[in-house]
């Protein structure tokens, strides 16, 4: 809905103009990774500084929807592993506490299961044990929880950008349009310096052809024997 009516394929043009960033956190497995780029993404997108500085890093702390996701889903899956079903009073508890729980999460690989053991040692001490039924495949989770947390910051920047009204939504177009491409030149650190002029024509530095004759006992040694 955020992306409707800014593309022929809103939501496909977003996902390419993001693509980048996907696959950086796919190898890093951690959304903190991204920061930077999304932070110049949603600028060039068109929505203002002001509301992508305040949005973005707060929603990188508040807005970690993948992690909420992971850590109910999770809960459940070892609750049924270990013989220990939740009622529907439990699981309505249950999603309000990760939900609470997963705001404190560090943007890290890993802080996910940290955060589960801790939400379920806090919750239901019985369930901790089973934990150790899901490390195995917590790396692939890890990355599934990055990308979302990811993409929803990246939905909430354009939407707080649109409800206040300070989103440009005719420059919007032209980049999921692929008028405006992003500059990568923008995230290049040159170093290389550039050419300096000689400073003398024979190659010496600090000496011209206008220098005069050189000075000192050399200079004086050519001026006798010239004279004689």
């Amino acid at each position: 809905m955020t992306w409707h009516g800014l593309s022929p394929r809103p939501s496909g043009r977003g996902a390419r103009q993001l693509g980048r960033e996907f696959l950086l956190i796919l190898s890093t497995s951690s959304s903190e990774s991204a920061l930077p780029r999304l932070i110049a993404k949603m600028e060039h997108l068109g929505v203002s500084r002001a509301v992508v500085g305040i949005t973005v890093p707060t929603g990188y702390s508040f807005n970690l929807d993948g992690t909420a996701i992971y850590l109910t889903m999770a809960t459940l899956f070892v609750a049924s592993a270990t013989g220990a079903p939740l009622s529907i009073g439990e699981q309505v508890a249950l999603l309000v506490f990760m939900i609470i729980a997963s705001k404190g999460a560090a943007g890290v690989t890993g802080a996910g299961l940290a955060t589960l053991a801790g939400g379920l040692q806090s919750h239901r001490p019985g369930l901790v044990d089973g934990v150790g039924l899901i490390v195995g495949i917590d790396r692939f989770m890890s990355e599934a929880r990055a990308l979302t947390n990811f993409a929803g910051n990246a939905v909430a920047t354009v939407l707080i950008g649109t409800w206040v009204r300070d989103f440009d939504r005719e420059r919007a177009v032209e980049v999921l349009s692929g008028r405006a491409p992003f500059d990568e030149a923008t995230f290049v650190d040159d170093h290389t310096p550039g050419p300096s002029a000689p400073d003398g024509a024979d190659g010496a530095p600090g000496r011209g052809p206008a220098d005069g004759p050189v000075a000192g006992p050399v200079g004086r040694a050519s001026g006798e024997t010239a004279g004689r």
